[in-house]
C-alpha cells in the first residue's frame, strides 16, 4: 500500500481514528476528510512526515467531495449520523462519494454501513443506510460494503454509556433486555476496511462489489451485556426490565430532546437483532475477531469505585 493515497471521509471520528492508523501502518498515505479536520490533527503523530493530509469536506456537497478525492486512489466512507438530515448524509453523501471516486479513477471504495440497513426498514436510520448502500453501488459498482454490528472501543458511546449508568444509578433500567447484539471491536472494523480495499498490486480486488456483515465473536442480549459490564466494573446492581410500552412511550415523548437517552428511531431499531446472518464477514476478510473481555478492562477500569485500585467485586 506504500504511496497509495486513500481519502477517509469521517477520518477524525471514533472509527476513523482506527482506520487511519491501520492504513498508515501499511505505508499508505491518508487524506482525512472531515467537516472540521482540525479535530483529527492528533493523528499526525501516527504516521511519517507527509504521510497524513487533512482537508475540509462536507459529503452532502458534491463539489466538496470531488476536491477531497482529487488524486486519490481509493476512498473510505465512515460518515453516519442518528440526527439531522439522514437522507442527505446517508444517501446523497454516499452517492457523491461513489460518483466522485469513479470520476477520479479510484481503484476501490469501501462504504461502512450497518447491520439492519434496508430501504424498507421501519427506522429512519436503517432505511437511509439501506438506500445509501444502493446509491454508492450504483455510482461505483465495485464498492465494497461493510455492515458492522454495534462497534465498541475505548472512545465509544455504547459500552461507556452503559458503564456510566451502572456506576451512577442505584437501580438500572434495562430497555429491550432480550435484544441481541454482536459487538465488534473498532480495531477489527479498521482491519476489515483495510482488507476490503484489496491489494493494489493484484490483478483484481476479490472483495469488490460485495457486501459483508461483520460482528465480534460473542452474541449478547441487552440484559446480559449490562450484567457483564457490572461484573467487569466491580458493581453489584439491581437491574429492572422496563416494559416495552413504557420504553416506547418514553422514546416517543422525550427522544427529540437534546441528550435524551434514546430516540424513537433508536427504539425502533432495537426491535431487530444486530447480529450477523449468513457468512462470517470477518473470516472472509481474514480478520480474527477480538473478544470484548480481551480489551475492555483497559478503559472500563475508570468506572470502578476506586479505579484500578478497586477490589474485583464491590
Amino acid at each position: 500500500m506504500t504511496d497509495r493515497l486513500v481519502t477517509v471521509f469521517g477520518g477524525s471520528g471514533f472509527v476513523g481514528r482506527y482506520v487511519v492508523r491501520a492504513l498508515l501502518a501499511t505505508g499508505a498515505r491518508v487524506r482525512i476528510a472531515a467537516r472540521h479536520p482540525g479535530e483529527g490533527w492528533y493523528l499526525k503523530t501516527q504516521g511519517g512526515l507527509g504521510q497524513t493530509q487533512f482537508i475540509a469536506a462536507d459529503i452532502t456537497r458534491a463539489d466538496s467531495v470531488a476536491r477531497a478525492l482529487h488524486g486519490a486512489t481509493a476512498a473510505v466512507n465512515l460518515v453516519g449520523t442518528f440526527g439531522g438530515d439522514l437522507n442527505a448524509v446517508h444517501v446523497e453523501g454516499a452517492r457523491h462519494i461513489g460518483a466522485a471516486a469513479a470520476a477520479a479513477g479510484c481503484a476501490a471504495v469501501v462504504h461502512v454501513s450497518a447491520i439492519g440497513a434496508d430501504p424498507a426498514s421501519a427506522s429512519r436510520y436503517g432505511s437511509t443506510k439501506g438506500a445509501g448502500e444502493a446509491a454508492v453501488a450504483a455510482a461505483f459498482p465495485g464498492a465494497t460494503i461493510l455492515r458492522p454490528s454495534t462497534i465498541f472501543g475505548r472512545e465509544d458511546q455504547f459500552i461507556n454509556r452503559f458503564a456510566d449508568l451502572i456506576a451512577t444509578l442505584p437501580v438500572v433500567p434495562v430497555i429491550r433486555g432480550g435484544a441481541k447484539f454482536q459487538p465488534i471491536y473498532v480495531a477489527d472494523v479498521a482491519d476489515a476496511v483495510v482488507a476490503a480495499l484489496g491489494d493494489p498490486a493484484g490483478p483484481k480486488n476479490a472483495y469488490a462489489g460485495k457486501t459483508y456483515e461483520v460482528g465480534g465473536p460473542e452474541v449478547f442480549t441487552m440484559a446480559a451485556l449490562n450484567r457483564w459490564i457490572a461484573d467487569a466494573t466491580g458493581r453489584t446492581k439491581r437491574f429492572v426490565a422496563m416494559p416495552d410500552p413504557v420504553a416506547g412511550a418514553m422514546a416517543s415523548l422525550t427522544g427529540w430532546l437534546p441528550g435524551a437517552p434514546m430516540t424513537r428511531d433508536q427504539w425502533i431499531m432495537l426491535q431487530s437483532d444486530a447480529v450477523v446472518t449468513g457468512a462470517d464477514g470477518l473470516r472472509a476478510l481474514g480478520v480474527v475477531p477480538t473478544p470484548l473481555e480481551a480489551v475492555a478492562d483497559g478503559w472500563l477500569v475508570r468506572y470502578r469505585r476506586h479505579g484500578r485500585f478497586a477490589e474485583a467485586k464491590g
